[in-house]
């Protein structure tokens, strides 16, 4: 009796260690950012500059875009010693942000939703074993021909991106699914998207319910505003919504990208509408969007 006794105690005190070692382990979980964000504090409705100081400046800085995971964050500034263009990270490690340049700008970056794809207009690079960015590599042929400035991918694989309007600035916004493993060839949207002119730098939600990019119309509030149009329920696309003027101006607003947590609308504004010295990246409550979305869509 006093042996199943010592057993039944040493089995509980076993089972227990574990507990607690599960328990610090979980405490400890490498997974847990303890300054998300780079430590910003979350803007509400009203749009803000993010980091001030850090990655808003009173330079140049477009394009800012997080993994998944929302431990790398990526941007483009304009190097103030070359004046050139630089893609630049911040990572999260050892419980702190770094900075460091990745390389000289190509394209304008986007994560895909599984993370392991880094898109750049009509270039990519692919995550490696190791956990780094592949060579950059090329799109198959069929986008050869369009000048893509910026190319974004929903979980499905669809691709949705944009041309460079030129001569006439109209700007074209095209996509192209993957059926059956096979990538189609590109198809521009129709004029719920399309109207207007500079039609550009379109960001396709993951679950394509939604579609966002900037453009000049006459009903806007000036340069280019960003726009966003619903999925329908027979899976058309909606009229075309202008953000409001909470996030558009007489500036130019462009470049918009939800995080993948869904919790946040990063884009760019210019803060001088009479050049672009000075362009900075906003960013603002992604409940904006749920306010504007129709009752019927999907």
């Amino acid at each position: 009796m006093k042996k199943t006794y010592s057993i039944l105690i040493l089995t509980s005190v076993i089972f227990l260690n574990g507990c607690i070692k599960k328990q610090h382990s979980k405490d400890h979980d490498s997974s847990i950012i303890e300054r998300p964000y780079l430590g910003q504090k979350p803007p509400g409705l009203t749009p803000e500059p993010f980091a001030p100081g850090i990655v808003t400046t009173a330079d140049w800085e477009v394009s800012g875009v997080f993994t998944p995971d929302i431990r790398e964050f990526y941007f483009i500034r304009e190097s103030k010693g070359t004046k050139k263009q630089e893609l630049v990270v911040f990572q999260y490690q050892n419980n702190e942000w770094q900075e460091s340049v990745v390389s000289p700008r190509v394209g304008t970056p986007f994560i895909a939703p599984d993370g392991m794809t880094m898109h750049l207009g009509r270039k990519y690079r692919e995550r490696t074993e190791t956990g780094d960015w592949s060579e950059l590599k090329k799109l198959d042929p069929s986008f050869e021909e369009i000048q893509i400035m910026r190319l974004t991918a929903s979980s499905k694989g669809t691709y949705v991106f944009d041309e460079i309007g030129m001569p006439n600035g109209d700007g074209v916004i095209r996509y192209s699914r993957l059926i059956d493993g096979k990538r189609e060839k590109p198809k521009p949207f129709g004029k719920e998207i399309n109207t207007g002119r500079m039609n550009a730098h379109p960001f396709i939600a993951p679950d394509e319910s939604y579609l966002i990019w900037d453009g000049e119309r006459d009903s806007g509030y000036g340069d280019s505003d960003l726009y966003i149009s619903f999925r329908q329920q027979d899976g058309s696309w909606g009229a075309a919504i202008n953000l409001g003027d909470k996030v558009n101006t007489e500036g130019w607003e462009a470049v918009a990208c939800v995080t993948p947590d869904g919790k946040y609308l990063f884009f760019n504004r210019n803060m001088n509408p009479e050049n672009y010295d000075n362009v900075d990246i906003f960013w603002v409550d992604a409940q904006i969007i749920e306010t504007l979305r129709p009752k019927h869509e999907l």
